[in-house]
């Protein structure tokens, strides 16, 4: 190959001309340079002009007047027209070249599948759900780029993408290309400042969204501001979660305002933002703008006794509510007894959580007179409020007004006998009951004897949970005893663990009798974090009742120890067995 690019062709077209014309002469081959760009052998215009001008220097003999300027036309008006073929072809080769690129480019569709294909994902176009895929900037620009493609989407989930944060406007300025979005959720994806602007002047264009989860945010704690005053008057949104935001005072005096302008929402929850508690007085009194609401969760939010007045007269414009979740909130204990006046009239209410308030032997006594006219009511948590057990007030009693309970847990709540009794009477009247937990509540020890007849009625339960209750071995053969009579047959869940009390002989009668528990799903046996015992002869009963248990997919025992030979004969369990149980050991 020579250097010089033009002598190359030139002396590809004379090859290829001597092919085709044996006794051309190089004389000829310089003319057809001036003659086309091809040096094909077929029929072009002649192009005069071109020539007189290679031979504009030599002398003919002809004159140089009037002969001269007539050839002078002709070479300029052949010019323009050869000019005008040559734009004529270049423009048809232009043509068939983009049909031919847009012919082999995908369409936007390809685009979003190849996309999706290369995340490992199913490619929906309603619903893009994109969580927890490690999204890189250049993954959000692309998907950016392929909103325009995405008409019909109604979903957007990029949770948990660390790498969407600083990234986000990117997206934002293409989503008015999908306005029938309704769903958008950006859970710790590390959103910055600039984020949080962007997607508040989205939201001024984005008119049919209905659920938004920006929670685990950090970032939009004190500018949360800048996202609900671009809301419209009246809009769509039912769901608000902003869980673990950081969320000032400030914070919860915009959102105050906000409720103003969402007057359809369902779901508000703003948990673990311990900040907001201070600004709860002045939401109490917007919360009458959301009629509809029907689930508050305050879990962790800082309230404080004050808080809880000012939430307590909110409730009675919430009327649909169905769960309220004031869990944690350790300061409201002892404000019970001034805040309860219309938490009696949630006629709908179905969870009530209450665990971890430090609730007062006062405020028991108000409770106990509350709680059982929630003539609706599902799930109750009352875990880890001491005063639970050891009130003079029987609300464990009443509890048998609520004949629709599911779910009962009273945890470490300093139980007695007499109130366990309480429990064991009233959960009589419980027909529904699927879970029940009664953990770290010692005086189940021994005792479990008085909550027989409840467990022999207690066709549906699903979850028994007695971890650290002191158990001992005449309570895990009573429990034996109604399963191999064909109660609790539809038991999924078993805590046993943190019971180190119970023998080797007590382990033997339990694993003989639990074959028979066809649903068991989760069984945990584990040891106390600060024990560690030996695995006695017990050991092979379990492995042959595990055989037996097509449900159960996860075994708890840490702590124990396992000889040699017994380790070997677990590792080699599913395998042996064709199972796929996840041993925590």
């Amino acid at each position: 190959m020579s250097a010089d690019p033009l002598k190359d062709d030139m002396l590809n077209c004379q090859d290829k001309q001597e092919e085709d014309t044996p006794n051309s002469s190089p004389f000829d081959f310089v003319i057809k340079q001036f003659q086309g760009k091809s040096c094909a052998p077929e029929k072009r215009k002649e192009q005069p002009s071109a020539i007189k001008k290679f031979f504009r220097g030599f002398d003919f003999g002809k004159s140089e007047g009037k002969d001269r300027r007539e050839i002078e036309e002709k070479e300029i008006n052949n010019s323009g027209a050869d000019d005008q073929s040559e734009k004529e072809d270049l423009s048809v080769e232009d043509g068939h070249s983009h049909l031919i690129s847009e012919a082999e480019s995908p369409s936007g569709e390809q685009r979003f599948n190849q996309f999706m294909q290369k995340l490992g994902k199913k490619p929906n176009s309603k619903n893009l759900d994109l969580n927890n895929c490690a999204l890189s900037e250049e993954d959000v620009t692309e998907l950016a780029s392929l909103l325009p493609f995405l008409s019909e989407l109604e979903e957007i989930s990029l949770s948990w993408n660390g790498c969407v944060g600083g990234t986000l406007k990117a997206l934002t300025v293409h989503l008015h290309h999908v306005n029938l979005l309704k769903v958008l959720r950006l859970n710790n994806c590390r959103l910055t400042a600039e984020d949080v602007i962007s997607l508040g002047e989205a939201f001024e264009i984005v008119s049919q969204l209905e659920e938004l989860d920006l929670s685990w945010n950090s970032n939009i704690g004190g500018k949360l501001s800048l996202l609900t005053k671009k809301f419209q008057k009246g809009c769509k949104l039912k769901c608000l979660k902003i869980t673990d935001c950081n969320l000032t005072a400030k914070d919860g005096e915009s959102l105050a305002e906000f409720l103003n302008v969402i007057p359809n929402l369902e779901v508000l929850d703003l948990s673990i933002n311990k900040h907001i508690g201070c600004s709860m007085k002045v939401m109490a009194q917007d919360l009458k703008n959301v009629p509809g609401l029907k689930e508050l969760n305050l879990h962790m939010c800082g309230l404080k006794q004050d808080s809880l007045q000012g939430l307590d007269t909110a409730l009675q414009h919430l009327t649909e509510l169905r769960k309220l979740d004031i869990s944690c909130n350790r300061e409201i204990g002892g404000g019970f007894k001034d805040s309860t006046a219309h938490l009696a009239s949630l006629k709908n209410l179905e969870v009530l959580d209450l665990h971890q308030c430090c609730v007062t032997e006062e405020d028991m006594t108000v409770l106990s007179q509350v709680i059982p006219l929630l003539s609706s009511l599902q799930e109750l948590n009352l875990s880890s409020n001491k005063s639970v057990g050891v009130s003079s007030d029987p609300l464990l009693g009443r509890l048998r007004f609520l004949p629709k309970l599911k779910s009962v847990a009273i945890s470490n709540c300093g139980l007695g006998e007499e109130s366990l009794s309480s429990l064991a009477e009233a959960a009589l009247h419980l027909p529904e009951l699927e879970i029940l937990d009664l953990s770290w509540n010692k005086c189940v020890g021994g005792n479990l004897k008085l909550l027989l007849g409840a467990l022999k009625l207690a066709a549906e339960i699903q979850v028994l949970r007695l971890s650290s209750c002191n158990l001992v071995a005449e309570d895990l053969a009573l429990l034996t005893s109604l399963t191999q009579d064909g109660h609790l047959s539809r038991l999924q869940k078993l805590d046993l663990s943190y019971n180190d009390s119970i023998s080797d002989e007590g382990w033997v009668v339990f694993c003989q009798g639990l074959a028979v528990s066809k649903e068991l799903s989760e069984l945990d046996l584990s040891l106390r974090p600060s024990a560690c015992r030996d695995c006695g002869t017990w050991f092979s009963e379990l492995l042959a009742a595990l055989a037996q248990l097509p449900a159960l997919a996860e075994l708890g025992m840490q702590r124990w120890v396992l000889s040699e030979p017994q380790r070997k004969q677990l590792e080699n369990f599913n395998h042996d067995n064709k199972r796929n149980i996840r041993f925590d050991c």
